[in-house]
């Protein structure tokens, strides 16, 4: 039983995935724009762009369930963004590739709790880690033998950029003030080490290698939490003790939040965030504890409306969802998590 309901689950998202793309091949995060995240806060967005990271996501999840064809999707939209940008790759572009239009609300009612927006403000903002998740992508798509010459060529860009840009401060997966995230730092390691073990082309691939044993010393030196929290490999003892202190400090109901913005209770800041539920599933797969696993992606797949879409957030306490639907990079880590978790 369990096993049909992850198929359906997964072909489900696929669907959603493929909804969300366009032509061209890029994904846009949310077929929606202007729900609130948290009622009355002013933080609700316009997510109808095609963000790097989140195309990446479902990138990997498709080269996960074997579905190449938004695997290619993803692939070719995210090489072309590279090449035509390079260095300077902003986190976001438009179905067509262009720059995100600036923010600016509407004359028109919004939803109860909100207001009408359009636009964004991504494209003014650094993501280190949007270089990582393109690797990883690259590294997956070598993998499964769909790695165009072009998307070499992108991935020896995504290098560059990670070896000239490490250093600077950007705004992180969550887009915040401009620090140096160890999450963006940790990704670009993954997907370094992700492309050497695939590449097989012997420069780039030491190359890769180099470049993060450096960042990955660096980032042990100035940026280690000294409770030993993050992640660099399944056997690391900082990965269980990431896990523990996700376990202890940010989980409720088995379902994670993103972190704690300040002294008040999880739940009254904002709302579960889903896509962690997921990548908790496999990294306690990872850790090979399945009855865990399975737990945590049992009660994050609950978490969805009655068509079965996954909005970003879920409020545990009134049993809403948050946010604009169907976010996209949940229901890639659902796709992403349900493959790893059928070969348990």
């Amino acid at each position: 039983m369990r096993n049909t309901i992850a198929a359906l689950d997964s072909r489900r998202a696929y669907a959603v995935l493929r909804g969300l793309t366009g032509h061209g091949g890029g994904m846009v995060a949310a077929a929606t724009t202007s729900l609130p995240e948290r009622p009355e806060t002013g933080r609700n967005y316009d997510y109808r762009y095609v963000w790097i990271r989140d195309q990446s996501y479902a990138g990997q999840a498709a080269a996960s369930a074997g579905a190449h064809d938004l695997l290619d999707a993803a692939v070719r939209f995210v090489s072309e963004r590279l090449l035509a940008d390079g260095t300077r790759l902003a986190p976001a572009y438009t179905v067509h590739g262009d720059t995100a239009p600036r923010q600016r609300e509407l004359d028109l009612p919004g939803y109860p709790g909100g207001f009408s927006r359009i636009g964004n403000h991504i494209s003014e903002q650094f993501q280190l880690d949007c270089f990582g998740g393109a690797l990883l992508l690259f590294a997956g798509a070598q993998r499964a033998d769909r790695l165009s010459a072009d998307a070499f060529k992108a991935a020896d860009v995504a290098v560059r950029a990670i070896a000239e840009r490490w250093r600077e401060p950007d705004a992180g997966i969550w887009e915040l003030e401009a620090r140096s995230w160890i999450h963006s730092r940790l990704t670009c390691v993954a997907g370094l080490r992700a492309l050497a073990g695939t590449a097989g082309h012997r420069p780039l691939t030491d190359t890769c290698t180099q470049l993060a044993d450096t960042l990955l010393a660096d980032t042990s030196v100035n940026c280690s939490h000294r409770g030993g929290h993050w992640q660099r490999a399944p056997d690391d003892p900082r990965t269980r003790a990431t896990l523990a202190a996700c376990r202890d400090q940010l989980a409720q109901d088995h379902l994670l939040y993103r972190f704690r913005h300040d002294a008040r209770p999880l739940g009254e800041a904002e709302g579960a965030f889903l896509m962690c539920g997921f990548v908790m599933a496999m990294a306690e797969h990872q850790q090979g504890h399945a009855i865990n696993a399975h737990r945590w992606f049992e009660r994050a797949r609950g978490a969805c409306g009655a068509s079965g879409l996954y909005a970003e957030e879920f409020d545990i306490a009134q049993r809403q969802l948050r946010g604009n639907l169907p976010q996209g990079f949940v229901h890639a880590l659902l796709l992403n998590s349900a493959a790893h978790l059928a070969h348990n």
